[in-house]
């Protein structure tokens, strides 16, 4: 499973014109499922994002997670993550878990994250989603579990 989060001071995402989840400061991040991928690396993840040290403390240094600030937390589902680009000019998308499987597992990140975090919203599985935000820094990491 990767994920690549962004720090923001404030992210919407829509559907067709409707937005369909937004929050404040917090992070963005945009899910990949891949082949094999087993409710233990959904857990994992969730714990990466929660944990994940990626705001500053008083002195300006990244210490503080999304535990500890409160902020936001915005789930995309975006499978082009896992995609194989290592060769050629068009990606292989082979290392994406099937849609099904996929949606099972980042559909249990949802669960596990908005059991452990007050703040969490989502786009659409499978939907043509257009994303907005205010990257914070910038500060954007990719996670693997």
């Amino acid at each position: 499973m990767i994920a690549l989060i962004q720090r923001v001071l404030e992210a919407r995402v829509s559907v067709d014109g409707h937005t369909v989840g937004e929050i404040g400061p917090g992070l963005l991040a945009l899910v990949a499922v891949e082949r094999g991928d087993q409710p233990a690396n959904a857990t994992r993840m969730v714990e990466r994002l929660l944990g994940y040290r990626v705001f500053s403390d008083e002195d300006g240094r990244m210490n503080r997670s999304l535990v500890d600030t409160g902020g936001g937390l915005l789930l995309v589902s975006q499978f082009t993550l896992a995609a194989d680009t290592s060769k050629g000019t068009r990606a292989s998308f082979t290392p994406a878990a099937p849609p099904d499987e996929a949606e099972k597992l980042f559909n249990q990140v949802v669960t596990l994250a908005r059991s452990r975090h007050p703040v969490v919203e989502t786009g659409e599985f499978g939907a043509e989603m257009s994303i907005s935000l205010i990257n914070h820094g910038p500060v954007t990491f990719r996670l693997t579990a």
